[in-house]
């Protein structure tokens, strides 16, 4: 099943206005990919993914053309719920158990550095994306606090990460007032930013370093070899290396990655403005906040005071009926103070998940690598992921190969019952999460 790109606008989308691409929060596209070129680096997705990979490939002096087959952001990286998370969906323990101690070990630190480089991104690029600090996974039952408490023992004593402590429920009203909540974890390394807004300003940094990106040019195939040839409709380009990006929109261009993945459907309403002292009523710190169910609801303000609130996910990828007035249900039973507030926007769009919900890094070929399956944690670990990306392609592959060590397999059940089985199994996960 070939995934559709989502037609209905984000909140981001309308948005965002910068000068240099964009007008009035109208994007306005780059060229599509015309004719023939070489270069030294082609990269398919102009995700955070991709956009990282050409910024980094770029600064090292490489010739870099970025092909993307609608717009910069377009997919999960511009329409996420914009939370950057320490750590990997999969848990620690499970990393522990596929690829031993030492690289879990490793695994982890990467994702506190994915954190850093993210605040770094934005510091060194001035990119508007209205970042804040503070993260909050909260417990909905009391199953949750025991989760959370062995959570934060494992994250100080094996991790030696302090900057996530627990909240008792008192202590949570300083972040979200409501009743649902019976605690949290908060990291005060972790935060939210606006996800497109993001992503522009790193493909306007890989192109001032000297990456050309084109849009309009969905990749149709390449051929490997020691010279990889990647074909769109209009153009071809022929470069020394390949690295995909294109996550749950790699479909036939990689049918072997594509196997290992599931595009996944998630979705966010965006409320009208509620002023900013209502919104500071409900998020007082200004904290992103998310459950620690399975099929789990977040939520945060916006920089021009909306509640943003995600949630509830799609198997079978197709978008649910009335998507606003259920994810506007699930909104009530936290704030029912908002009942008589309107929802301005509502959208979807798909993330890529593993079996396992780790990470799949690795190669097709010598010289063509790929980065996918974040899960859900992709928002500061697909910034990193280009970075590793660009120091395996220069040669200095041992950071970008402790991801590749991960073992992953396809999803059973083949292309026509791939869904229905993952469907059924996540029954009992949503049973899970009554109890």
């Amino acid at each position: 099943m070939r995934l559709s790109y989502p037609p209905a606008p984000s909140y981001y989308a309308a948005s965002i206005a910068t000068s240099a691409t964009l007008e009035a929060g109208t994007r306005t596209h780059r060229e599509t990919l015309r004719g023939e070129h070489r270069v030294d680096v082609a990269v398919v997705g102009g995700g955070i993914a991709g956009c990282s990979a050409a910024l980094h490939l770029a600064k090292r002096g490489y010739r870099v053309a970025l092909l993307e087959a609608q717009a910069v952001g377009y997919g999960a990286s511009g329409r996420s719920g914009g939370q950057t998370i320490f750590g990997l969906a999969a848990s620690q323990k499970s990393l522990t158990a596929q690829v031993g101690r030492d690289d879990a070990r490793r695994l982890f630190d990467l994702s506190i550095e994915a954190l850093d480089l993210t605040q770094s991104l934005i510091r060194e690029y001035a990119i508007d994306c209205d970042y804040h600090a503070n993260h909050v996974h909260v417990a909905v039952k009391p199953r949750h606090l025991r989760e959370l408490d062995d959570w934060a023992r494992e994250l100080h004593e094996d991790y030696g990460y302090r900057s996530a402590r627990l909240l008792n429920r008192d202590e949570l009203q300083e972040h979200v007032r409501t009743k649902r909540y019976l605690g949290g974890l908060i990291d005060s390394r972790s935060g939210h930013l606006h996800p497109l807004k993001f992503t522009e300003g790193v493909a306007h940094a890989a192109e001032a370093a000297g990456a050309d990106i084109f849009e309009k040019s969905r990749v149709l195939r390449y051929e490997d070899g020691p010279e990889v040839t990647v074909h769109t409709a209009h153009g071809t380009v022929r470069c020394a290396h390949l690295v995909l990006c294109g996550n749950a929109y790699i479909g036939a261009v990689a049918p072997a990655l594509s196997r290992r993945i599931l595009g996944v459907g998630t979705y966010i309403i965006a409320t009208e403005p509620l002023g900013e002292a209502r919104i500071r009523a409900l998020l007082p710190s200004n904290a992103a906040i998310a459950d620690i169910n399975w099929i789990l609801d977040y939520f945060r303000s916006s920089a021009d005071h909306r509640l943003l609130f995600g949630g509830r996910v799609s198997y079978s990828a197709v978008q649910p009926r009335r998507l606003a007035d259920s994810m506007r249900k699930r909104m009530l039973r936290i704030f029912p103070s908002l009942a008589g507030v309107k929802v301005a926007y509502a959208w979807g769009g798909y993330l890529d998940i593993t079996m396992s919900r780790a990470p799949d890094f690795g190669r097709l070929a010598p010289n063509v690598f790929y980065m996918q399956g974040f899960s859900g944690h992709g928002m500061s670990l697909t910034g990193l992921a280009g970075k590793l990306v660009a120091e395996a392609v220069a040669g200095t592959a041992e950071r970008f190969d402790v991801f590749a060590r991960i073992p992953h397999r396809d999803f059973p059940g083949g292309r026509l019952f791939r869904r229905p089985s993952l469907m059924a199994a996540m029954m009992y996960y949503r049973l899970r999460d009554m109890l």
